[in-house]
């Protein structure tokens, strides 16, 4: 039997790998879950990933370019006529008042690089490259203090079910940014 060219095959295995993280939890992330959750078989997805961990990667990073692509969208997030607290604040309240479900995968892949050294350069860049974005508008210090808190107050949200406070974070954002 002819082998049937798929230039699409690997990135519908790192699309289906944040489907079962999305529903099963990084726990039930398998070669033989996202093989069948991407309709492919499980040599395929030992083809293109030879670990788990080289899927992880490929995952995490996708996942850190969906939040960057969000960053960009915001294009008044790098004005200078706007209220630098603001913005961040109403970035925040749409990641975590449409489906959380994808910001829930974002920290669940993002948290288990604690767990999986190899991720811990990718999760890191994810909020090295915000921070150089915030540092358009404020110092590095400052930037980095910032991403710090806005990660703290999704996962205080994502933890305990609470609904986000838009004028709570505004508040304390605008404290950190000195504004």
């Amino acid at each position: 039997m002819a082998r049937r060219y798929d230039p699409e095959r690997r990135q519908r295995i790192i699309d289906a790998a944040l489907r079962v993280v999305a529903v099963k939890g990084i726990e039930g992330l398998s070669h033989r879950s996202v093989a069948a959750e991407a309709d492919v078989p499980l040599g395929s997805t030992t083809y293109h990933f030879k670990t788990l961990d080289e899927l992880l990667v490929a995952t995490l990073r996708q996942a850190n370019e969906g939040f960057a692509k969000t960053v960009a969208a915001r294009e008044a997030l790098l004005g200078c006529g706007t209220d630098l607290a603001t913005e961040l604040a109403g970035l925040v309240g749409e990641w975590l008042t449409d489906d959380r479900t994808g910001v829930e995968v974002e920290y669940e892949l993002y948290l288990a690089a604690l767990r999986r050294p190899v991720l811990r350069p990718v999760a890191d860049e994810c909020g090295r490259d915000f921070a150089d974005l915030l540092a358009r508008r404020t110092d590095p210090v400052t930037a980095r203090a910032l991403v710090a808190l806005i990660d703290g107050i999704c996962l205080q949200v994502l933890l305990t079910g609470a609904p986000y406070d838009e004028e709570y974070a505004r508040e304390v954002l605008a404290r950190v940014a000195g504004t």
